[in-house]
């Protein structure tokens, strides 16, 4: 028996990567991107109706990059 088999169990248990566009730089950019249309909706003269969703787009950004933050890189 050599040591080498029995200290690497990573042989069966290698550990699952997340898929490429769950990983935490991606998710971010989305988030970041959302806060940023839900103030540009904010502060835009145009459109009452756009105006009315831009807290809910920028509150839907800011949960989203508090809980894509905890994500793996």
């Amino acid at each position: 028996m050599s040591l080498q088999s029995q200290s690497s169990p990573s042989n069966g248990a290698q550990r699952k990567r997340w898929p490429r566009w769950a990983r935490r730089n991606v998710m971010e950019s989305v988030a970041v991107a959302l806060i940023a249309l839900g103030v540009l909706m904010l502060v835009q003269p145009f459109s009452i109706t756009l105006y009315g969703w831009s807290f809910s787009v920028v509150l839907a950004g800011t949960v989203m990059f508090m809980i894509v933050s905890k994500f793996p890189e």
